[in-house]
């Protein structure tokens, strides 16, 4: 009899796929970018000079666009444009409560009324949609009969061509809203705090003499982390099929104990996947720069280049979706659960933050001479403040039932909340606390020892891996944001605190700014100095993963909230509400919303991996132990019947029987907790699934993975670790 495991090691190895599907001698790279985007070049070759001018200024400056001819002008040029490109119909693409994208196809064909058809696409068609709200994540903003939603045309993310098989379709990314005006989706908070932020920029720009600017952007380059395996595999795994994590798996002989992947060469049929995957987002105008092996078997990596926040969204899950699609091409399944694999590293979305004006300065870039430079300093500084008031905020942001396995873990930062400053900014924010900062310590050079290699300039700061938002030259990296999150929720947070910062200390230095160059400047060194004073707990340079750090974060009064149900509350807190109200990011309705849709969201994914673990193992595991325990029983009474010594065999048999008696018994007690019935309150049941359900799925586990180390592997049904990370 074959089993599903080696049913599937047989079909991968006699499986070929033709990798060179591509020919970048014929079709540069260079002109294949934006090729499928309605960007500003292709704007402005179609559009009429006074259209074209107003929606740059909307795109821009953020004004907004009136005019209903503007509208009708562009959706012209926009049809005129698809359909030169093949497509057949447009979508108003929209970020809902599910993390992922959503779409709702219309064509652009429409009946003339003789017997032919015309293609057709109007301004009021690109300004607003109507798709049914009903079947979203609505968190009770929304009852199931009340079901309409709008989408609004975003024109600040440019539409672009998505071509499939057969044809194409003209994207428009959009905000999605309730009828009653809730933003129902990721992106109009996003949008409105990236506003916030603008707005106390400005402000502070304004007292350090920069009337100029116009407009500030919160800038993000997210790198993306997340695994590749063979199909074949997945097919014979409910768990990855159904949850994108293995629920069972014993830890294999070989992990990433020898550290041989990290940035090792990659393999073909990786590569050619990778290489697919990048020519598809080149088209679509993201600007994918990095690419390598990461720390586990079978991880990868890709890293874009900064863009403003709103776009990095959009561009970070069309990235996720183009990986997705081009792998099976190759017989790959894409995987963008935080902890796939049980053991060794799961897979983030390290978050690059800045700031930068619409003349493209970089707010946080400190300079050659960072302690000279006052108003990178406040910039910093507030930047500190922020994360120092709202740690629970930042924490909730990153709370998923799939990255509760990996914060913390020996990849990734603790679920405390600290920032990596570096030595040289350390430093400096030392000097500060304590009056004027006087130096800058040097970078300087490194010797190598080698008299051919030239000199290695050397970075003023090293990096921190344990940390979770750490200054990385001229932005923060948030490291605890989960490789299958949207990047809205994180950078809507982040945005929103630091406005607030932004704005406190605006209206400190505002008067002073009046009083001359020197008063201000006093007042920035004494207002700043008080900042550190008060922020400084969570200024940490050390080993985020070390117990002396928990226990120092303990005593310095850090918050740690180590799973997601604990994290959960903060968002309906009175301080957050306040928070979110004072700068129209979110209103008290659409935060009771969320923290009932994260509470309903982390009760169905821990409710599907549980009965997926219980069908597992009824179906798959037990019934293999049980052809093993017959098999090893007929063994020993047959060995036993010729003289020969059993011992040996006799206690494999009662530890074989032991385990499975075990592992039926913890079936049973996790298939009863796993259907028991919800009280109806959301948080209520996120709490009762955590302390319930998920100490029965660890048991399970420990159980059915002992029990792989224990029936013969003929037998075993699952593909294991072993074979799934090191099969390609």
């Amino acid at each position: 009899m074959t089993t599903p495991r080696q049913a599937a090691i047989q079909a991968i190895a006699t499986t070929e796929y033709e990798l060179n599907q591509l020919d970048f001698h014929t079709a540069h790279l260079k002109e294949l970018f934006g090729t499928l985007v309605f960007s500003e070049e292709v704007q402005k070759a179609r559009l009429p000079k006074p259209v074209f001018k107003a929606l740059q200024k909307t795109i821009k400056l953020g004004a907004q666009l009136t005019d209903p001819a503007v509208a009708d002008a562009v959706a012209s040029a926009m049809k005129d444009w698809a359909l030169e490109h093949g497509a057949t119909h447009f979508t108003h693409l929209f970020q809902p409560m599910t993390g992922l994208t959503a779409e709702k196809h219309d064509s652009f064909l429409a009946p003339n009324g003789t017997g032919s058809g015309v293609a057709e696409f109007s301004g009021k068609e690109l300004i607003k949609g109507e798709p049914d709200a009903s079947s979203f994540p609505s968190g009770g903003i929304r009852a199931t009969f009340e079901a309409r939603g709008y989408t609004g045309w975003d024109p600040t993310s440019p539409a672009y061509i998505r071509e499939s098989p057969n044809g194409a379709t003209l994207v428009i990314p959009t905000v999605f809203v309730s009828w009653t005006g809730e933003a129902l989706d990721k992106k109009t908070p996003l949008l409105r705090s990236m506003e916030a932020l603008s707005t106390q920029a400005l402000r502070i720009l304004k007292v350090f003499g920069n009337n100029e600017a116009v407009k500030v952007f919160a800038t993000v380059g997210p790198e993306q982390e997340y695994f590749l395996v063979d199909k074949n595999f997945i097919y014979s795994r409910p768990d990855l099929l159904n949850c994108g994590r293995t629920v069972f798996g014993a830890k294999p002989s070989k992990g990433q104990e020898l550290e041989d992947q990290y940035f090792g060469t990659i393999p073909e049929r990786v590569l050619a996947c990778m290489s697919e995957s990048e020519a598809e987002m080149f088209k679509l105008g993201i600007p994918v720069k990095t690419r390598h092996n990461e720390v586990a078997p079978s991880q990868y990596e890709i890293a874009p280049i900064f863009e403003d926040a709103n776009l990095a969204t959009d561009h970070n899950q069309l990235c996720m979706d183009v990986m997705r699609r081009t792998a099976e091409k190759y017989g790959l399944v894409c995987l963008l659960h935080e902890k796939p694999f049980a053991g060794i590293n799961g897979s983030g979305k390290h978050n690059n933050w800045s700031m930068s004006t619409d003349s493209g300065e970089n707010l946080l870039n400190p300079g050659d001479t960072p302690h000279d430079n006052a108003q990178f300093l406040v910039f910093c500084v507030a930047v500190i403040r922020a994360v120092a008031k709202y740690p629970e905020l930042l924490r909730v942001t990153v709370a998923s039932a799939g990255n509760d396995h990996r914060l913390g873990a020996n990849e990734a930062p603790p679920a405390i909340m600290s920032i990596f400053l570096g030595d040289q900014l350390q430093d400096i924010m030392n000097q500060l606390e304590k009056g004027k900062p006087e130096t800058t310590l040097p970078g300087g050079f490194m010797e190598v020892g080698v008299s051919v290699l030239p000199k290695l300039p050397r970075d003023a700061g090293d990096r921190n891996r344990t940390s979770p938002f750490a200054f990385t030259g001229n932005k923060f990296e948030f490291r605890a944001v989960g490789s299958s999150f949207s990047i809205a929720g994180p950078n809507t947070v982040l945005n929103t605190i630091v406005a607030e910062s932004l704005d406190f200390i605006a209206t400190k230095l505002e008067p002073e700014a009046a009083r001359g160059k020197a008063q201000l400047l006093k007042a920035i060194q004494d207002l700043m100095s008080g900042i550190l004073k008060e922020s400084k707990k969570v200024l940490f340079n050390g080993d985020g993963y070390s117990e002396e750090w928990h226990k120092e974060a303990e005593k310095r009064g850090l918050p740690n909230l180590k799973n997601t149900v604990d994290s959960l509350p903060v968002i309906v807190r009175k301080d957050t509400v306040e928070l979110f109200g004072k700068y129209k990011v979110y209103s008290e309705r659409e935060l009771t919303a969320r923290y009932n849709i994260f509470s309903e969201k982390y009760v169905k994914e821990v409710s599907i991996e549980a009965l997926t673990m219980v069908n597992m193992a009824k179906t798959m595991i037990l019934p293999a132990a049980l052809r093993y325990q017959a098999e090893v029983a007929a063994a020993v009474n047959a060995t036993k019947s010729a003289g020969v010594d059993v011992s040996a065999s006799l206690d494999h048999l009662k530890e074989l029987a032991a385990t499975t008696k075990d592992f039926q018994k913890a079936t049973a007690e996790l298939d009863h907790a796993a259907n028991h019935k919800h009280s109806g309150d959301p948080y209520a049941d996120a709490k009762a699934t955590r302390d319930t359900v998920v100490p029965k799925m660890a048991d399970l586990r420990l159980l059915g993975d002992k029990l792989e180390t224990l029936v013969a592997d003929d037998l075993w049904p699952l593909p294991t670790y072993r074979e799934m990370l090191f099969i390609k």
